[in-house]
């Protein structure tokens, strides 16, 4: 059985977001939280209180030991684009996309 979060519309990029994911992929939860605290990255800071969240439902709903748990998967999606203007020279403009993410993060117990 494995305890799963999401949470939506992050103001960060995924392609960001992917690369501290990879640093966790497969750890245990309380090593993973210990990473994620130690790296300096604008990703880390959703991530931990994302991580935190599993761990607790897992704990109270699925009646889990946060002990044996490990981060079984975590993957981050595309969320909406939001499309902006930067003035440019001649009355020209650019297009600026600010880009969001949707993460996921499931963490189940070892055998």
């Amino acid at each position: 059985m494995e305890a799963r979060a999401t949470q939506s519309f992050i103001r960060i990029s995924p392609r960001k977001v992917k690369v501290v994911l990879d640093l966790i992929r497969g750890k245990d939860a309380a090593v993973a939280a210990g990473i994620l605290k130690n790296t300096r990255k604008a990703a880390c800071e959703p991530l931990i209180k994302l991580l935190d969240r599993v761990v607790a439902d897992a704990e109270n709903k699925f009646h889990m030991d946060t002990e044996k748990l490990y981060v079984s998967e975590c993957f981050v999606t595309p969320g909406m684009t939001l499309k902006r203007m930067m003035p440019r020279g001649k009355g020209s403009g650019d297009r600026i996309l600010k880009r969001t993410s949707h993460i996921t993060i499931a963490v189940a117990e070892k055998e």
